[in-house]
């Protein structure tokens, strides 16, 4: 495979891990989404970087969060949706609680998370906030140390099952929208209207 191939390889294959796994954030009704890929799977820093020159028109970025090990969590997520969410007093208030010095940027949010995620012998399950889960499913998840569930989705859901079963549809819509953009030879930029 000659280095041309693999630059466009690795750029098609980056658009549909993309469009599989933040398909709703990046059409909008999520305000965030992890992804965790293998470090030697991409050039992820040159593909963050390409990624954020050309969806910032839409209010999109990416952010990696940690190269930890043989993988690295990159997070993409809307910025409109995060600063709505990051502005709610209640989400506030639980940051405040881990620690999270109080009105941040959205980067300086992240950055903190990522320290969190580096530093911490347990994952910081507050990314639930991040990735906009029903705050109720974010704190019975980790009051319930993952237990005790009523549904596994998307996410584990402690509160209202109906209104996560929607959600849950909602976004598999959207998975399934862009993948077939994408399997119809579109590229993810092509497919969310970005030029």
């Amino acid at each position: 495979m000659s280095a041309i191939e693999k630059v466009n390889f690795e750029y098609e294959k980056f658009g549909q891990k993309l469009a599989f796994h933040t398909a709703p954030t990046l059409l909008g009704i999520k305000c965030g989404s992890l992804l965790s890929l293998s470090k030697n799977e991409f050039t992820l820093e040159f593909q963050s970087e390409l990624f954020n020159n050309k969806a910032s028109v839409k209010g999109l970025v990416s952010k990696i969060l940690c190269s930890c090990g043989s993988r690295t969590l990159l997070f993409v997520y809307n910025e409109k949706l995060m600063r709505r969410r990051l502005a709610d007093p209640q989400i506030q208030e639980i940051l405040t609680r881990y620690g999270y010095p109080e009105n941040m940027s959205i980067d300086e949010y992240l950055d903190y998370l990522s320290e969190r995620i580096k530093s911490s012998n347990d994952f910081p399950h507050e990314i639930g906030i991040f990735l906009g889960y029903p705050l109720e499913d974010v704190m019975g998840f980790i009051e319930n140390k993952g237990e005790n569930f009523k549904l596994l989705g998307c996410w584990k859901v402690y509160g209202c099952e109906e209104s996560a079963k929607r959600t849950f549809a909602n976004y598999e819509k959207c998975r399934r929208f862009l993948c077939k953009r994408l399997n119809e030879g579109a590229d993810i930029y092509q497919a969310l209207k970005i030029s």
